[in-house]
């Protein structure tokens, strides 16, 4: 996804020192979060996306120090520099989290570079027993992704300290049934606005526009397109662009992470034509969620632009 591993070429025959060297080397537009040092007795955990690392945070609760790669809302989560920093991090880690379909791939370069026998990997796309050609890689937008998620986190953890076990699988089940306001308000949309008709740039939100019963109505292959960074069919730009212009949509869906030019006239197609916006997220809006609340957010601005014709272009 456009170039998400940053064309790293790191295999399981460099040491853990080349992989620094190597990562060192690559450049790919925005800085590397700061690692978190662990805190004596708890569980290093490292997530390649901020949002799998909020789930880990929220079931280990005292017992883990997390730190999140990708973390950063306001920059394009697809090109970022992989620093020796991060290479160390997930080599001291005992348990990575990472979203796997290729969005992440630089993760499983540099475990393969870095020897830890001791280290769990739960790969979110294996978990759900999803194959390589899956299309939409965004899998934290399917309502049942995170329960699975948890449950597997609380499990994990408890391998590395049995003593916790009971409170990481409380914990784990006080997540799931913290999602309920969203799968509520996920349901109350899909009976209320049953098939409303949606545009959108990328597949970043589909799977819960999906869940929410919208018909989205802009081909798959462009938002394939506009992900990957290749140029979409005249066709389809065509398409797309009729969608706002013969106002055959109550609204607009859009990445907000990443933009372009092309973006931009969507953006402006739809304002001309008081098609309300929504900004959606690859990379959960810190400070001020959790990922509970940033699901529901999205949510709640969809059923705001269509009941209300009131567009939520940033939370």
């Amino acid at each position: 996804m456009r170039a998400r591993s940053c064309g790293i070429g790191a295999n399981a025959g460099f040491g853990a020192l080349a992989v620094l060297a190597l990562l060192g080397a690559v450049g790919c537009g925005s800085a590397s979060p700061a690692a978190t040092p662990a805190k004596p007795g708890t569980i290093a955990v490292v997530a390649a996306e901020n949002e799998y690392g909020n789930v880990a945070a929220q079931i280990g609760g005292r017992y883990v120090t997390v730190t999140s790669i990708e973390s950063n809302p306001n920059t394009d989560p697809h090109t970022y520099e992989v620093s020796p920093r991060v290479a160390r991090s997930v080599s001291a880690a005992q348990l990575v989290i990472q979203n796997g379909v290729g969005y992440d791939d630089f993760m499983t370069k540099i475990e393969s570079a870095s020897g830890n026998s001791t280290r769990q990997v739960i790969d979110v796309q294996h978990l759900l027993g999803l194959p390589d050609s899956t299309p939409n890689p965004h899998l934290w937008y399917s309502p049942t992704t995170m329960p699975k998620v948890a449950d597997t986190v609380a499990s994990d953890l408890a391998s590395v300290q049995p003593a916790h076990g009971a409170y990481f699988k409380a914990n784990a089940a006080k997540f799931i049934s913290s999602l309920n306001p969203w799968l509520h308000a996920i349901a109350q949309f899909k009976t209320r606005d049953p098939d409303t008709p949606v545009a959108t740039t990328e597949p970043v939100a589909d799977t819960m526009l999906e869940a929410a019963g919208t018909n989205n109505l802009t081909p798959f292959q462009f938002q394939a397109d506009i992900m990957n960074g290749v140029d979409p069919a005249p066709q389809d730009v065509a398409l797309q662009t009729r969608l706002f212009t013969q106002h055959e949509v109550k609204v607009f869906v859009y990445n907000q992470q990443v933009t372009d030019a092309l973006t931009q006239t969507f953006i402006a197609a739809a304002s001309k034509a008081h098609i309300p916006i929504v900004g959606v997220y690859e990379t959960m809006p810190t400070p001020g969620h959790d990922y509970q609340s940033w699901m529901l957010a999205e949510i709640n601005a969809l059923r705001n632009a269509v009941d209300d014709g009131v567009s939520t272009v940033k939370l």
